[in-house]
């Protein structure tokens, strides 16, 4: 008898349950051929727990995802949750999963597929293919934050009124772990680090600088480099193609992998991971968001969840079935298959618009 794997599977809004449908059939299709049995079990989160339950995280929700082999994320939001209270909107729902199977480290792969490289803003993009780690649980985004008053005046006599502040805080103990994962997996890749700080302005950078070169010393066949942030903004224009494995904060790494989405053309053919330690389901989603414009019209793009699919099997050590889905997707696309996000300036190529359905056929073919 084969493996079996236990995938909870969040749809959420939008395009959501469109392209985790897609993307599952992918991946049984896949499965079926090593003998493994792939059980999924379908949970609420976002505007369609909130629709259902009040609250956009049912503790149901977290329950089950816990005892997953790991879980498959959609997308969550949309207009028709925009007046609900803060403390219920539908993104509460990515926070509340995070932190409630303990991710802390973000992989987002930025490739620029060779098939759509016109549809990269840079003129000669070459070949892209990096991924950036992200710090997930710490940072300014989880510091001491707050306002108050002060009377106090500035150099030119200007009252200050009233003060807000963000904290950036940082232990050894969360950078080391993501650092790690940083390393090793450069090592599976093209034995490069890059590390992103801004360690000539602030303490925490000036750590995680620290760290990092004492970790480079346990992985001597690695490359490690350093750039400042705003360095590497302008580096990942200029000279994309030389980066692989990008280590950074949860604020830079934020600004940057948005940035980086953009270089690849599409943010529909974009996967991400988030992972905590061994023995932790991890969360796979594509990083676009629930697109309800096209919701329901079998125009979404479900490339970037399959890639995601693809990215949650090579973390349970199904190697093979991971390259089989990131083949059939590269395949279909050498075919000409398109949907209609990916379709750029196609004059004289044999380009084939199709939808979600008949991409995914394709796809499965392709296997």
């Amino acid at each position: 008898m084969g493996k079996k794997y236990n995938i909870a599977v969040i749809p959420g809004d939008g395009i959501g349950p469109e392209i985790t449908t897609a993307a599952i059939e992918v991946l049984e299709a896949a499965a079926s051929r090593k003998d493994i049995e792939i059980f999924t079990k379908e949970l609420k989160a976002g505007g369609a727990a909130i629709d259902a339950f009040g609250i956009p995280l049912p503790q149901e929700t977290i329950d089950s995802a816990k005892e997953s082999d790991a879980v498959l994320l959609g997308a969550v939001g949309g207009p028709k949750w925009d007046k609900v209270e803060p403390e219920i909107r539908p993104e509460k729902a990515l926070l509340g999963l995070r932190s409630g199977l303990g991710l802390y480290a973000n992989i987002r792969p930025v490739i620029v597929f060779d098939e759509l490289k016109d549809a990269s803003p840079l003129k000669n993009p070459g070949h892209i293919d990096f991924i950036i780690v992200r710090e997930l649980t710490g940072g300014i985004y989880f510091g001491k934050n707050g306002t108050y008053q002060s009377g106090d005046k500035l150099p030119d006599g200007t009252v200050k009124g009233q003060v807000a502040f963000d904290t950036e805080s940082y232990s050894e103990g969360e950078i080391n772990r993501i650092l790690k994962i940083a390393f090793e997996l450069a090592m599976k890749r093209r034995k490069k680090v890059t590390l992103v700080d801004k360690a000539n302005v602030l303490v925490t950078s000036r750590m995680w600088r620290s760290l990092a070169s004492q970790m480079s010393s346990d992985y001597p066949e690695v490359e490690f480099e350093t750039l400042y942030v705003d360095n590497a903004a302008m580096q990942l224009i200029g000279r994309p193609s030389s980066f692989d494995v990008i280590v950074t904060s949860n604020l830079f790494g934020d600004i940057l992998s948005d940035e980086a989405g953009q270089i690849a053309g599409s943010i529909g053919m974009l996967p991400s991971a988030s992972l905590g330690a061994n023995g932790v389901p991890g969360l796979f989603e594509p990083i676009h968001g629930s697109a309800p414009d096209i919701a329901g019209q079998d125009k979404a793009n479900p490339f970037a969840t399959m890639l995601s699919v693809a990215m949650m099997m090579r973390t349970l050590g199904e190697d093979e079935i991971a390259s089989e889905i990131e083949n059939a997707v590269k395949k279909t696309l050498s075919s000409g298959f398109r949907t209609s996000d990916i379709t750029f300036d196609d004059e004289g190529k044999n380009i084939k618009l199709v939808g979600t359905k008949e991409i995914t056929k394709a796809v499965i073919d392709n296997l």
